[in-house]
């Protein structure tokens, strides 16, 4: 079974914000234009500007990816052919003749209860008489009559085979020394032999070579509560169909490996070297089967294909992205550490937004941007640069923010002075949430350094929170075992933002961005980017601090 997704996830970094979910959309519907299969993920829940910006235009949120690694959904698996578990063994038989695969054994709600493989189904054919007799004593008379491609003639209430054959050959003696009690008896076109049989007290007559039973014999088969069936076979071919009339749940193995679709490929690798099974299920939630799997495919299968959007570094992507097979990256940040075993399409550009780079590719591939998707564009461009106001914003980020105006309707100052005041709000949101809004993880001269920036239109709203909101950030510290948290709030009133930190490093934040004389907190003009105006500042404070405390312990 080729599994249907073969899509390329296109997702942008943790703690998503407007520029990483709507690049991350936008993308993903340029690739499918060009016939490409994509889906758009996100690593996290949407903060609130990106879910106000989604309902407004009408987009669903992206798929929450958890993990790079592939699942089993996501790799080839043979089809499951699925047998019912009264099925008799012959017609199981004659389906793995014709497929060589194991069969899924299912009940009325199609649960998978066992399998039945070629070396169950050997078992029968080389199995002892005692062991085919108990098999046989418990086989409904419609599995025989199956088996045998025969004809019900009649059925009693009561079937009463014990499981005992016996083939009739007319001796001078008739039947006086044939034990006939609850047997099946496999008998020729004599009437009167048939006859005997039923009075002898056969559970079952088997007619052979029969163009039709005689009344006499069907009144007899009644009388005594005899079974009566025509084989469209001869003696030989008869008793040897018999044997494969048991029903498959008398042969099946249940004592299985099995495993879910939703399971990693690697971890269903090691199970099976464990294990020396040819194929195992594959189940869906509810363990219904979904198919069927092997070493070949574990051998064979393929990674998750992503393309990472407005970011490039491990540590800010999805869990197992190393384990991944990274096709792009589309990004406007610093070159982190990511790394690929062969050649890959790497676009960073100086620009305000991912967003930026992705109109650009539209244009370039000559594909028409929808109104609802250049509305959200212009909304990612308008939340990365703050309307444009922030240092890393370039001539190219004005170009394009007319464009999007242009087809989308809006006017940009209005619509950001609508984005900032249904979303920066910090009223209802616990500490830890605003903390989350938008974060980011770097790791600063061997120090675990997370950096949130919050974006609010007036610093006016920090009134409510300042007193207690450091101490919440030293025990976010603690919870996530980092050496320094800084928060920026920035103001799109203002132009500007406010610096506060926790963490063994505080000195360093202090060390980039000094507090005025007799000031808690330093007001910084025009500071308002994080990666080009925070971070640079910041990584060169702590480069100092670390060294002069490692001279120190010297």
């Amino acid at each position: 079974m080729k599994s249907e997704n073969n899509a390329i996830y296109i997702h942008g970094h943790k703690n998503p914000d407007t520029d990483s979910v709507v690049s991350a959309i936008a993308y993903s519907y340029l690739k499918n234009q060009l016939d490409i299969p994509a889906v758009a993920c996100r690593l996290g829940a949407l903060n609130e500007e990106t879910e106000y910006l989604l309902d407004r235009f009408g987009f669903e949120p992206p798929m929450l990816l958890k993990d790079a690694r592939a699942t089993l959904d996501e790799i080839d698996v043979d089809t499951a052919n699925s047998i019912h578990l009264d099925t008799s063994i012959k017609d199981a038989m004659t389906m793995v003749q014709k497929n060589r695969q194991t069969l899924a054994v299912v009940d009325d709600l199609g649960t998978l209860v066992g399998v039945v493989t070629s070396s169950n189904l050997a078992h029968v054919a080389m199995g002892d008489t005692a062991h085919t007799i108990e098999l046989l004593k418990r086989t409904p008379v419609e599995n025989i009559v199956n088996a045998i491609d025969g004809q019900l003639i009649y059925k009693p209430k009561n079937f009463r085979f014990n499981g005992k054959t016996s083939i009739i050959a007319i001796a001078q003696s008739k039947l006086e020394n044939y034990q006939l009690d609850n047997r099946l008896v496999i008998v020729g076109n004599d009437v009167e032999a048939q006859i005997q049989t039923i009075e002898k007290g056969a559970a079952c007559l088997v007619t052979v070579w029969t163009e039709e039973v005689d009344d006499r014999v069907l009144q007899k088969a009644i009388e005594k509560g005899c079974a009566v069936i025509q084989s469209s076979h001869g003696t030989m071919n008869t008793s040897r169909y018999l044997l494969f009339s048991p029903s498959v749940r008398e042969v099946m193995t249940t004592d299985l490996v099995t495993f879910n679709k939703n399971e990693f490929v690697e971890d269903v690798g090691v199970v099976m070297l464990q294990t020396r099974f040819r194929s195992y299920p594959v189940v869906n939630d509810d363990n219904t089967i979904y198919g069927f799997i092997s070493r070949f495919h574990i051998l064979n299968s393929h990674s998750k294909r992503l393309i990472l959007v407005d970011h490039n570094e491990y540590s800010q992507s999805v869990e197992g992205v190393e384990d991944a097979d990274i096709l792009e990256v589309i990004d406007h940040h610093r070159i982190g550490d990511l790394n690929t075993i062969k050649p890959i399409y790497f676009r960073n550009e100086i620009i305000g937004s991912t967003a930026s780079i992705i109109t650009k590719m539209f244009t370039e591939n000559g594909v028409n941007i929808p109104k609802n998707l250049a509305s959200i564009l212009l909304a990612a461009l308008i939340s990365d640069t703050l309307n444009l106001k922030s240092p890393t914003t370039t001539p190219q980020d004005f170009k394009i923010a007319l464009q999007l105006e242009a087809i989308s309707g809006l006017n940009r100052y209005q619509f950001a002075q609508e984005m900032y005041e249904v979303t920066s709000s910090l009223r209802n949101k616990t500490y830890e949430e605003i903390i989350n809004q938008d974060i980011k993880t770097f790791h600063i001269s061997g120090q675990v350094v997370m950096v949130s920036q919050i974006v609010i239109y007036h610093f006016t709203e920090l009134d409510a929170i300042q007193d207690t909101f450091e101490s919440s950030m030293e025990d976010y510290v603690l919870k996530h075992r980092l050496d320094l948290l800084v928060v920026v709030f920035t103001s799109v009133e203002d132009n500007g933002s406010i610096v506060v930190s926790a963490g063994s490093l505080k000195n360093a934040v202090l060390e980039a961005f000094p507090n005025e004389e007799g000031s808690d907190r330093n007001f910084l003009q025009d500071v308002v980017s994080r990666k080009n105006q925070i971070i640079p500042r910041l990584s060169a404070a702590i480069a100092k601090v670390v060294a002069s405390n490692h001279t120190k312990l010297k």
